[in-house]
């Protein structure tokens, strides 16, 4: 009697992770998502460990999230991974205010 399980969106030699509500501009992430994009998973997972970007830590973070659902939950070999899509979505607009007089 319980809930039915999902369909699988992906294929069976993929695995995926998501990052949601990421403080920083999607411009800025870019630049990180657009370095790892099409790297072996170990190359990419070196490349955000020596970068200079404050946010490759995050990305290395969700990197090694997806790696650990590939092979823990789909039994894929980690050292045949390669970072097929890294993408960016619209951000949350934050709020931005200075202090003024009233008039």
């Amino acid at each position: 009697m319980g809930k039915k399980a999902d369909i699988r969106r992906l294929a069976d030699n993929e695995a995926a992770a998501s990052l949601r509500a990421l403080r920083i501009s999607p411009r800025k992430l870019n630049l990180v998502a657009e370095s790892i994009r099409g790297m072996k998973a170990e190359a990419a997972l070196a490349e955000l460990t020596f970068s200079n970007k404050r946010i490759s830590q995050d990305v290395k973070k969700l990197l090694e999230s997806a790696i650990a659902n590939a092979e823990n939950n789909h039994q894929l070999d980690v050292d045949r991974l390669f970072i097929k899509e890294a993408s960016v979505g619209k951000a949350f607009v934050m709020k931005r205010w200075r202090a003024r007089t009233l008039r």
